[in-house]
């Protein structure tokens, strides 16, 4: 059954996050590529931020950060991975849509996508912790994740468990976003002709997301 697509602003500001070390070679990659064409079909302005984590990049979080975040009190360091956290927070902060393209390694997140998600989900900055524990600081927006997996982790011919969708999920929530849609390309490392058909699923997936309300067809109907 098709969603309602998305109702997105005119002018988008788009961050795109690639976590594969493959590049733009991965099925990953090449997903996420279908998600924003689809996305911003209709809007007369695009911007896309390309942030490649992928490639090692991206460094971990250093001792400064961490101390930092043991304690509201703690002075904020002004170097190392603070300055890189405020950097891809600012980034995240300013995108209308997030999408996030990454492989699925050993059962879970890659450390490249991890290290972001240090960098970005950050007490004080982008979560709060009260009474009733930790509280998201950033506005909501459509998050997009471009899934692709050697294995199978979903439905009857699933051989493998999923540690990366649950945890993506809850750990972008601590920080606000909570419209996370999730597309993945699974069983990569079967046959030529089995990874075909397995893409074709999912781009039928991607158009019934993606497609015009029925709101919106049954205004172009009466139009015509």
């Amino acid at each position: 059954m098709a969603h309602d697509r998305p109702r997105l602003p005119d002018m988008m500001n788009i961050l795109h996050v690639t976590c594969s070390p493959r590049g733009r070679a991965a099925e990953s990659y090449k997903l996420s590529q279908k998600i924003i064409d689809l996305a911003v079909r209709d809007a007369p302005l695009v911007t896309v931020v390309e942030r490649p984590v992928g490639d090692g990049s991206l460094p971990h979080i250093d001792a400064n950060y961490a101390l930092a975040q043991h304690s509201a009190t703690a002075e904020v360091p002004r170097e190392g991975s603070v300055v890189r956290s405020e950097l891809l927070i600012r980034e995240l902060e300013g995108a209308d849509v997030v999408v996030i393209s990454t492989p699925m390694h050993n059962l879970s997140a890659p450390s490249a996508l991890k290290a972001w998600i240090d960098h970005v989900v950050r007490a004080r900055r982008t979560f709060d912790i009260g009474p009733e524990g930790k509280v998201g600081l950033l506005r909501d927006r459509p998050v997009y994740i471009a899934v692709a997996s050697g294995g199978v982790f979903s439905g009857e011919r699933a051989r493998q468990p999923d540690f990366l969708m649950p945890y993506l999920r809850a750990v972008l929530g601590q920080i606000g976003l909570h419209n996370v849609t999730f597309f993945s390309v699974e069983g990569t490392g079967g046959g030529e002709d089995k990874v075909a058909e397995i893409r074709a699923r999912t781009d039928r997936a991607l158009r019934a997301h993606f497609a015009p309300s029925s709101e919106a067809l049954a205004s172009l109907r009466c139009e015509g």
